[in-house]
């Protein structure tokens, strides 16, 4: 038996394979071509976004007031707590206090008059009324009423009112 050889290939049939690799090649090519433009159109967007957001923050700085210091928060403790007699039934109120000031030597000055500053805050809560103290309006004007007494005891022992708020961050009534 004779063994056939193979036909052999056509001049058109040479072509074809070479035509399809090079179309997988300009595909491939096109694609990580493609890829590589989304890659650096989002790298350019996002710095420039960045480089945006960074001027706009030195400039909010630049245009910052220069002697607006941050908040300093001054936590009193313990929580005062103070009694009411209500339509003969005993009544409690307990407030945990924050002072807030700007300037850490000022705040350190009030510091050392804290047993005064605690005696007045005592005394303007227990003159308080109970059924008033339950309205949101009469807790807020107890906490403008609480700073005013601070900033007048700052005012008058050491020249300044140091304190720019009273802020309650616990307030439980019983």
């Amino acid at each position: 038996m004779a063994k056939k050889e193979p036909a052999p290939p056509l001049p058109g049939s040479d072509a074809k394979p070479a035509g399809k690799l090079k179309l997988i090649i300009v595909i491939a090519v096109a694609l990580l071509l493609a890829v590589g433009l989304s890659i650096g159109g989002t790298w350019l967007v996002l710095h420039k976004n960045s480089a945006a957001d960074e001027a706009k923050s030195e400039e909010a700085a630049e245009g910052a007031a220069p002697g607006k210091q941050p908040a300093i928060y001054e936590q009193l403790a313990p929580a005062f707590v103070v009694n009411f007699k209500q339509d003969g039934r005993q009544r409690y109120m307990q407030v945990s206090i924050a002072l807030m000031a700007r300037d850490e030597a000022q705040l350190k000055a009030l510091k050392v008059h804290l047993p005064m500053l605690r005696n007045r805050l005592v005394m303007l809560f227990s003159g308080q009324d109970f059924n008033a103290l339950t309205t949101p309006v009469g807790k807020e004007m107890l906490r403008q009423q609480a700073t005013a007494s601070v900033q007048e005891l700052a005012q008058k022992e050491i020249g300044q009112t140091v304190v720019e708020q009273v802020l309650f961050t616990n307030f439980v009534l019983q």
